[in-house]
């Protein structure tokens, strides 16, 4: 595709639970080496849409596209190879698997795709401030540790599309800026295209645009 070819797309997307409308109308362009902000209120459905542009939704109108290819009509198959090789998710509620170390929940991504690479999970796990953490078991961290575990994960395969939900939300002010300057040093680095849903005023101050999501739609810049 053209490099002018958003990275990320959606066109008049829409998703609904029953007769229940959470947003319609979304549309939306993220380039590459982009980092746009998310924010709405409670409810609105910005978890929903990050996990639509993950192709871990399903969505009833409208279009999500990677690259210039609709990932519409893909199956649940594909669409998992296509998240392994493309995407790193920061999830609010972390997901990190209980019967593996540290080290091994950040090496998954790399494992799937076939790479071993322990020098680069030492890597991350420094970058994030998790040096020495290695061997730890997650039920031995806390809430913020497992928080920069789950972002350690996302970003070790360097995927050209980090979606995060909230991902300083269990950190301090200095640790929320160190991840928040990793976050979009990797974005520029990889031109890879960032979304991040935050309620954080300095952390949505950092983004390149902001878009509100409402039930009927984006607007921003």
């Amino acid at each position: 595709m053209s490099a002018d070819t958003p990275l990320i797309e959606t066109r008049q997307l829409a998703r609904r639970y029953g007769a229940q409308t959470v947003f319609e109308n979304v549309s939306l362009q993220v380039a590459r080496g982009e980092f746009v902000a998310i924010v709405g209120e409670s409810g609105v459905g910005k978890s929903t849409l990050l996990n639509c542009l993950a192709a871990l939704d399903t969505w009833d109108a409208g279009q999500v596209l990677f690259d210039g290819t609709d990932l519409t009509p893909l199956d649940d198959t594909a669409r998992a190879l296509w998240r392994r090789a493309h995407v790193g998710f920061v999830f609010q509620a972390f997901h990190v698997l209980p019967h593996l170390t540290v080290a091994q929940n950040v090496a998954l991504p790399l494992m799937l795709l076939g790479r071993h690479d322990d020098a680069e999970v030492q890597h991350m796990l420094a970058a994030v401030g998790l040096a020495g953490l290695a061997g730890r078991l997650p039920q031995q961290l806390s809430g913020g540790q497992l928080q920069r575990v789950a972002i350690a994960r996302a970003l070790v395969h360097r995927p050209p599309l980090l979606l995060a939900d909230e991902p300083t939300g269990n950190l301090d002010p200095d640790t929320a800026a160190r991840i928040l300057d990793l976050l979009t040093r990797q974005t520029r680095e990889c031109k890879a295209a960032l979304v991040l849903v935050s309620h954080t005023a300095g952390v949505t101050a950092s983004a390149d645009r902001v878009l509100h999501l409402s039930k009927d739609g984006v607007r921003g810049g």
